[in-house]
């Protein structure tokens, strides 16, 4: 609807127009300050410009009424217009809140160590990440989900290590002195044992292995990963492992020119040029490379393969990174203002009131897959995907193991649900019901209808904001409307009761479609609903 109106308002007057949503409902579905904007330009007072801008939309079938309040341009839908839209979205469900953005973008996010099981920090930008995803498939936009595999450097070689520590303690029933500084967790066990029967014990006992344990146990390190993420209905297009990129590494550095230098047997990049506070080292005076080389090769590669946008989702610990890594992406030859990073926070979670602090190097770690466990799918997604990202998040597990009000996920699919039976109830088929008008509805109605036809700007605004939460928040507010218009208004029954129930499946649809856009499938019945 809101892209219509803009349509017809920027062919109308030859410019972009603010559009917002009047507060009281009783000014109308939008509103526009344009005579404001005018007012300088033509030299007359905003009320008058209103005034004569509004007499001038007489002819448009489009709205009921255009009407001047204040300055405000004031407009109010057609009931034809609302009533062909709804029906069209119902004739054309999988269509509804679609564009054909087409852009190509490349988004990158998790990309956890391979090291161990994720945790509910990693979850958080899991999420995130999946419902932008979707969100921009939905508007068609061309986007590839991409995994980036750190199986290089300390942390695979530290992987080694704790499997053997686990495999002398757990299998050879050795004392073991453990560093301060190394992997825990069942997972170890597991590995250690699959460790001995492919490689004998002897894997268990000789250090100069490790690395090959490391390098074969990391494979089994992200199947754990994989699971973790499709157990919450993820899914990536492409992985790219950092171990596969360095034979690159040469051919980068001449591409960086002046971007690096060498000093103190160190290869440094200039960074500081670019924004940055310091320059950074990418190679140690023993020919290792650092994180950081790696993630100039890989960016490289990201740019060489063509999108119009890159967007990455990082842990807020790494916000000092991104400087460093847009100044390599400039020295590469490339438009920095094409990368953009989103900072996922950390999240701090509650049982019974009593905080958990997460430390993965003390082994203090609690696993995305527990609680996906204990509180489901759902609900996790949900509650990850309810708050911006970048702000911090907690939340305690009791709250949404919940059947009630008080649980927002039960709260959505509730409405959902009830929508399913009262359908159920009536003695009208779907011809009946499809083939009414939504014309001549009460204001109640009208209101809920409205709110209904919303999704596809809630849609597009969460994505081009980058706010996916303000899907849920629309959500939450659709099924509060729903469940007060169903103690509000009777339905079974009355000479209203086909287009009542068509404005309920209208309803349904929103709530169905705005559910999968969060990887959520949408129920048809809860143990707790109404009969």
């Amino acid at each position: 609807m809101k892209q219509r109106v803009s349509a017809l308002l920027r062919e109308k007057f030859g410019r972009e127009v603010v559009l917002e949503k009047p507060r009281d409902r009783s000014f109308g579905h939008f509103a526009t300050p344009i005579a404001f904007s005018l007012a300088k330009e033509l030299k007359e007072s905003p009320m008058k410009i209103a005034e004569e801008l509004a007499s001038s939309f007489q002819e448009d079938d489009i709205f009921s009424s255009v009407e001047h309040v204040k300055g405000y341009l004031n407009f109010r839908l057609s009931e034809n217009f609302l009533n062909e839209y709804a029906a069209w979205a119902l004739q054309n469900p999988n269509e509804f809140a679609k564009q054909d953005k087409k852009e190509k973008i490349l988004l990158e996010f998790v990309s956890a160590n391979p090291t161990g099981p994720l945790h509910i920090g990693h979850a958080r930008g899991a999420v995130y990440g999946d419902t932008l995803y979707r969100l921009a498939k939905h508007l068609g936009y061309d986007i590839t989900a991409e995994y980036y595999v750190n199986d290089a450097g300390n942390q695979i070689d530290l992987l080694g290590l704790s499997i053997q520590l686990e495999g002398r303690s757990s299998i050879l029933s050795q004392e073991v002195e453990y560093p301060q500084s190394y992997y825990r967790g069942e997972y170890l066990s597991v590995l250690a044992e699959e460790a001995v029967e492919k490689f004998g014990k002897e894997i268990l006992i000789d250090e100069s292995r490790q690395k090959e344990l490391a390098l074969w146990a990391k494979d089994g390190v992200m199947e754990i990963i994989k699971k973790d993420l499709a157990d919450t209905n993820i899914f990536f297009d492409t992985f790219v492992y950092e171990s596969s990129l360095y034979d690159d590494w040469d051919r980068v550095m001449v591409k960086m020119g002046d971007g690096i230098y060498k000093k103190d047997d160190k290869i440094f990049i200039a960074s500081s040029q670019r924004g940055d506070d310091s320059d950074r080292v990418v190679v140690r005076e023993d020919g290792r490379p650092t994180y950081l080389a790696g993630d100039i090769v890989y960016h490289n590669q990201k740019f060489e393969r063509d999108y119009a946008h890159y967007i990455n989702i990082w842990g807020a610990d790494h916000h000092g990174y991104i400087a460093r890594v847009k100044a390599a992406v400039e020295f590469l030859g490339y438009d920095s203002s094409k990368l953009e990073v989103l900072l996922s926070q950390m999240v701090s979670l509650l049982k019974d009131g009593e905080p958990y602090k997460m430390s993965k190097r003390a082994g203090n770690v609690i696993l995305m897959s527990d609680i996906v466990e204990e509180i489901g799918s759902d609900a996790l997604r949900f509650i990850f995907a309810s708050k911006k990202s970048d702000t911090a998040l907690e939340f305690d597990l009791a709250e949404f193991k919940k059947q009630d009000s008080s649980n927002p996920i039960f709260y959505i699919q509730y409405a959902h649900a009830r929508i399913k039976t009262i359908i159920s109830k009536s003695s009208l088929s779907e011809d009946e019901i499809m083939s009414s008008s939504l014309r001549n509805l009460d204001e109640n109605a009208d209101i809920l209808m409205f709110d209904a036809l919303l999704l596809p700007e809630i849609v597009e605004d969460a994505f081009a904001s980058r706010q996916v939460q303000k899907l849920p928040e629309y959500l939450k507010f659709l099924a509060a409307s729903l469940h007060k218009f169903y103690y509000d208004c009777r339905i079974i029954g009355t000479e209203d009761e086909a287009k009542l129930l068509k404005l309920l499946m209208l309803v349904g649809l929103s709530l169905r479609v705005g559910l999968s856009l969060m990887g959520i499938t949408a129920k048809d019945y809860m143990s707790k609903e109404e009969n």
